[in-house]
């Protein structure tokens, strides 16, 4: 990636942080930290698209890439039971803006992930790894500011699952409604009843906005269900929902059970 292209992207993507979020320009310098996030989906053509080159670059390649750069630890998902085209999750953690700028040009700029990528790079046309990709940049909520690996992650413990949710809005406020909902209860709910949180992050840019995504997690399936009836019968998360200030916050709630691949670091 070029200079001027790197400073546009730059720019252009802080420029949109700013106008959505309250802050402004001098006091988000003084902000504590919040984290980034890309999450994408590499598109498959079918159920039965063979991935191996695909899951092989991002364990040799551009995993250790992003590493070096100080993004880690780095998720990579399947999807449990797909409603649409398969696809391969990838979540990239990144303690600053920079990070993320950083790692958009690891194809051009790291000799070690071309040499470990050559085949999937070089891929003829007729052969691709993947259908297409979606991407998005999500801002960390400042309820929960930075990602945190449950226990059961660090372990691996080998029947770990994990639950994506995609919350979309009808408009930009009531999106923001929302996410003030996550923050001024809903994310106390989650941790207090063992959903394990593992990040909360609202989308600046990608397809289907306005909407926030997080993911939640357990040790194993029958643990998860447990956890969200914990939540639906807690005696709080009741008041928060029949709140008039959150009312009518989210109009399309897409939920995707995840299971980590053998070499996800999450």
């Amino acid at each position: 990636m070029s200079t001027p292209r790197r400073d546009f992207l730059k720019s252009s993507l802080a420029l949109s942080a700013v106008t959505v979020l309250p802050a402004t320009a001098s006091a988000a310098s003084t902000q504590p930290r919040r984290d980034w996030y890309e999450l994408r989906a590499y598109r498959l053509k079918s159920a039965d698209a063979p991935a191996s080159l695909l899951h092989g670059y991002l364990e040799r390649a551009l995993i250790p890439a992003c590493n070096r750069l100080g993004a880690k630890p780095v998720g990579v998902f399947t999807e449990t039971a797909p409603k649409e085209a398969p696809a391969v999750w990838v979540l990239i953690p990144h303690a600053t803006f920079d990070s993320f700028v950083a790692t958009q040009a690891l194809i051009e700029s790291d000799p070690a992930l071309q040499a470990a990528g050559a085949a999937y790079l070089q891929t003829p046309k007729t052969d691709p790894a993947f259908e297409r990709i979606d991407s998005w940049l999500l801002q960390a909520f400042t309820g929960m500011p930075v990602m945190e690996v449950p226990e059961f992650s660090r372990t691996r413990q080998p029947k770990r699952i994990f639950e994506l949710r995609m919350y979309e809005s009808y408009s930009e406020e009531r999106a923001l409604r929302k996410i003030a909902m996550f923050n001024e209860g809903e994310i106390d709910v989650m941790r207090r009843v063992g959903l394990a949180p593992l990040f909360f992050g609202q989308a600046m840019t990608g397809p289907n906005l306005p909407h926030l995504t997080y993911i939640t997690g357990a040790a194993d399936p029958e643990a998860h269900q447990q956890h969200w009836k914990g939540f639906r019968d807690d005696p709080q998360w009741a008041k928060l929902k029949i709140d008039p200030r959150y009312a009518d916050t989210v109009s399309k709630n897409t939920p995707r059970l995840l299971a980590p691949t053998a070499y996800s670091q999450i």
